[in-house]
């Protein structure tokens, strides 16, 4: 029986590092917006090593839908939250330990992305029972 890897998608995305506070320059960034049908309910933002505090590349995972969402009306709820700002913009607050990131993306960029992310798999048909295993596995100490 033959192995089909999974689909990945990435798109990199220009987006505005806002400043802790609001004080000085926001930080352009280039972003890598990931999505894949291995982990079909969530989407990914890397960040490159220069921006974060640990001087290493920081990925961000969650929920498809909230980004979708986010990018009509306020979304979201503990860590990660997601608001348009205007016709154009789209801003992501993103809260841990260490501190918060606020960014900005064009919202065309996001749209885009799930646009193709949507191709890939469809709202709704997301299958989830690879996820559940592998997480089971994990649990339980099994590789999956």
């Amino acid at each position: 029986m033959p192995t089909t890897l999974p689909v990945m998608l990435e798109q990199p995305a220009r987006a505005r590092l806002v400043t802790a506070g609001g004080r000085g320059p926001e930080r352009p960034v280039t972003v890598t917006l990931r999505y894949t049908c291995a982990d079909p309910l969530a989407v990914e933002l890397v960040f490159p090593a220069a921006v974060t505090l640990a001087g290493t590349e920081v990925t961000w995972a969650f929920a498809r839908t909230l980004l979708d969402e986010g990018l009509r009306t306020p979304a979201g709820s503990g860590d990660v939250h997601v608001w348009p700002c205007g016709r154009a913009r789209t801003v992501v607050e993103l809260h841990a330990p260490e501190g918060m990131a606020v960014v900005q993306f064009d919202t065309s960029a996001l749209r885009r992305f799930l646009q193709r992310s949507y191709a890939l798999v469809p709202a709704g048909e997301e299958d989830v029972s690879a996820v559940v295993d592998r997480a089971l596995a994990g649990l339980f100490g099994r590789q999956g």
